[in-house]
């Protein structure tokens, strides 16, 4: 890792393993598996400087850095989830802001989520819309000085505890059928409600959300008219490659764990890490997530040098981070055998914490048809 990192990424990664260890350990301990986010936590992560890595220095971040915004998630989600998925959704809810925001918006909303006093979502994902983004049915109707939205809305992180957030619904036109725009939404707009909250294997704070005929004025809109799919896009490329480096946190947990357990465990008279299996079963954990950081962290430089080729390097990293990262928790269990299904280890959460990851912000299956397609395109 030597050779990819700078000097002060190696010293920010340090400090993150730090605060990880010490501070959010001890929030781990106090709240265990949460389905929001509670303002102490919400506080920590924003007292770290951890939020800044997704604002502009001119509202009051650090600079958008896709490999510090890695860095950290790869950190916390080994640590404790919920600090990992509130540092992930104050990206997807600001980015969009970010890349197409007006002046008014940009300073409304980012030095607030810059600071943590403002917690944001992203509200793209519906029932019958998930990778197919055409297939939305929330629609924004043109009325007087601003849009009246309908529809429903998915798997909605952080949906519960956030204050703000962006939201994407259909603006069909006759020249443009399907054309998609996004919008800024407040909590307690009427009309906007938490439909339902919902329950994954892992504790996290995810909701439903129903717009019935929610006012949003004009200014709220980000962008122009149709420019939503891009946005969303564009705020994915971003976001995606750091999916990966938390499931790398957790896979690199999942090892440590496996690695100070199966010296320990003695079985027909000698450590089962004396067992040829087992030794292979580190082994491949410990290559395959090496090769999995190479991969997140070459594609979050080349997203903070906008390199041309990002979304296929942020792909390919999204899909091969999660699967080795499956994997290598997998096998942990698989090492801790009754111990590692036993409600509450590590592993166990673990276990279900990282099974999501393959699945949300485009299952590997859709990486895979990105990476094929973009591979026929050259």
């Amino acid at each position: 890792m030597e050779s990819i990192l700078s000097e002060g990424d190696r010293a920010y990664q340090a400090r993150c393993r730090e605060y990880a260890s010490g501070e959010l350990a001890n929030l781990a301990k106090k709240y265990g598996e949460i389905y929001e986010v509670p303002d102490e936590l919400r506080q920590s992560l924003a007292n770290e400087g951890f939020f800044k890595y997704l604002i502009p220095e001119a509202y009051g971040g650090y600079g958008v850095s896709a490999l510090r915004v890695c860095l950290a998630r790869e950190v916390l989600a080994g640590v404790y989830g919920p600090a990992d998925v509130t540092l992930a959704l104050q990206g997807l809810g600001s980015h969009p802001i970010v890349l197409a925001g007006t002046e008014d918006q940009k300073r409304a909303y980012l030095p607030g989520i810059a600071t943590g006093e403002i917690l944001s979502t992203f509200a793209l994902t519906e029932p019958a819309a998930g990778s197919d983004v055409s297939s939305m049915e929330t629609a924004a109707t043109p009325v007087e000085g601003g849009y009246s939205i309908s529809g429903k809305k998915r798997f909605i992180s952080n949906g519960y505890s956030a204050h703000m957030g962006v939201v994407f619904a259909k603006t069909a036109t006759e020249q443009n059928p399907r054309s998609i725009s996004a919008f800024i939404f407040s909590k307690g707009m009427p009309g906007f409600e938490v439909d339902n909250r919902l329950t994954i294997m892992a504790a996290h704070d995810i909701v439903s959300l129903k717009l019935d005929k929610v006012f949003v004025p004009t200014e709220n809109l980000v962008g122009n008219q149709g420019d939503g799919f891009k946005l969303a896009m564009r705020t994915l490329d971003l976001m995606r490659v750091t999916v990966g480096a938390a499931a790398l946190g957790m896979g690199q947990r999942a090892l440590e764990e496996a690695l100070a357990y199966a010296p320990q465990r003695v079985q027909f008279g000698s450590p089962i890490a004396s067992r040829q299996g087992i030794m292979f079963k580190l082994a491949d954990m410990a290559t395959e997530l090496t090769a999995a950081r190479m991969l997140v962290y070459r594609a979050a430089i080349k997203k903070d040098r906008d390199a041309p080729d990002v979304s296929l390097a942020s792909s390919m990293a999204k899909l091969y981070a999660t699967e080795a990262g499956w994997k290598a928790v997998d096998e942990a269990v698989q090492i801790h055998g009754g111990i590692g299904v036993l409600r509450g280890s590590v592993v166990e959460r673990l276990y279900r914490e990282i099974r999501p990851l393959r699945v949300y912000e485009g299952t590997s299956e859709i990486q895979k048809l990105i990476i094929g397609r973009t591979l026929l395109r050259k």
